[in-house]
């Protein structure tokens, strides 16, 4: 009984050690950050981070686990959301781009920290961006099949238009000149050029 009530407790404690362990790694990025920078912003003991999680790699190992599997949902999802390829391309690139900048700060660390991951957890994750990439360059193919995409590459162009919508969280500020929509729209506008469309 007391366990089933700690739980809810503990995963809140987890959750708000995640959270810490994001505004740390962007501000001081990985290598920068201590277990006590985690703690402290947790409101936590350094020693209380080692109950829950046993290195701040783990941590950066979480983040970068979540951070990918949403995106990867995310493709999944919108390469599915249509029979038309370009219908289908132009969503997904809309709302990879839009999942970038909204979500900058996760998206930088997800994306940009990778090489401090242990070979375990690199090799996972790399596993789910291989996915990704495989989504995007089939539906891509399913395009140039149809005749509506005119490429002569389709895993470059896929390959291309990942790479474009994962740099938007290197540079995107919430207090830039562009809105999260209008920088969604105009990749998605991007990504049929690339792709040849129409």
């Amino acid at each position: 009984m007391t366990e089933t009530h700690d739980l809810p407790r503990a995963d809140a404690t987890r959750a708000r050690l995640l959270e810490a362990a994001i505004e740390a790694f962007a501000e001081k990025g990985f290598h920068g950050t201590t277990t006590r920078d985690i703690a402290t912003a947790a409101g936590m003991s350094p020693a209380a981070l080692y109950v829950h999680h046993k290195s701040k790699e783990e941590l950066l190992y979480l983040i970068s686990r979540s951070g990918h599997e949403e995106v990867l949902r995310l493709v999944r999802d919108t390469a599915a959301s249509s029979a038309d390829p370009v219908t289908a391309l132009r969503q997904l690139m809309h709302d990879f781009a839009l999942h970038h900048a909204r979500y900058h700060t996760v998206a930088r660390i997800v994306n940009y920290e990778l090489a401090a991951l242990e070979p375990d957890h690199l090799s996972e994750i790399r596993q789910i961006r291989h996915e990704i990439q495989r989504e995007v360059r089939e539906l891509v193919e399913r395009g140039v099949a149809a005749g509506a995409f005119h490429t002569p590459d389709p895993r470059l162009a896929g390959t291309t238009l990942l790479s474009l919508g994962i740099d938007i969280a290197r540079w995107y500020h919430d207090d830039g000149r562009w809105t999260t929509e209008h920088i969604a729209d105009s990749y998605a506008d991007l990504a049929l050029r690339i792709v040849g469309a129409g």
